[in-house]
């Protein structure tokens, strides 16, 4: 339980608990950011519910019939994400790429979310980036992301993460990965030194278009 608490909220551990109950339950660390975003995902509904849906949400009973804001956008898997992606310390350095993601946010006035951030790099620090793995492209992927490069260099700097996502997508079917999933995988596995990851679009978005490039750039020359 400890442990659990030095890398999510309460409300995600609650939340772990709340289902099947009756279940044997062992807290594998890989379990708290899934926990977390669920948690997240409850909450934000919450609010839209009809009264006899928000009884069946496990948020209504966590929270009383009354769940606190939080953001939903920023997931906790897509924190730890750019927390790998910029090698953060500390909040500081997330809240600099959240800043320009949501202007409207800051720590003081989105206190969760600031947890949230604190959580995800702590969680980085002690269980991620100890197994990361990059690896080199194939030449087949050498090439998918020269063109993602070229691509990314005619979006806006400040365009939507589905339309970023949407480029993504074209350069894995162009590039004939007949699995879009292997391409993403890839995408993960060279850029972020693991075999899963987030949703590009949005993770592109948040981290930033120019970092993105430059990132790309450093595993193209590696």
């Amino acid at each position: 339980m400890e442990e659990w608490l030095a890398y999510a909220p309460p409300e995600s551990l609650a939340l772990y608990m709340f289902q099947k109950p009756k279940s044997a339950k062992r807290l594998y660390f890989d379990v708290i950011p899934r926990a977390v975003d669920e948690y997240l995902a409850f909450v934000a509904k919450l609010p839209v519910e009809e009264p006899a849906k928000a009884l069946e949400n496990p948020a209504w009973h966590i929270h009383n019939g009354t769940a606190p804001a939080v953001r939903s956008d920023v997931s906790f898997n897509l924190l730890l994400n750019l927390a790998g992606a910029a090698n953060a310390e500390t909040k500081d350095v997330m809240w600099g790429f959240i800043s320009r993601y949501a202007p409207e946010a800051t720590p003081e006035n989105s206190p969760f979310l600031d947890k949230l951030v604190g959580y995800a790099v702590r969680y980085y620090q002690d269980q991620v980036k100890p197994t990361k793995r990059f690896r080199a492209p194939t030449d087949a992927e050498r090439a998918a992301l020269e063109d993602l490069l070229t691509r990314l260099d005619g979006i806006p700097a400040d365009a939507a993460g589905d339309v970023i996502q949407n480029e993504v997508f074209a350069v894995g079917k162009e590039h004939g990965f007949t699995e879009l999933r292997a391409w993403f995988q890839a995408l993960y596995e060279v850029l972020l030194g693991q075999t899963t990851g987030p949703r590009m679009g949005s993770f592109i978005q948040l981290y930033g278009l120019d970092e993105t490039k430059a990132l790309i750039r450093e595993k193209l020359v590696a």
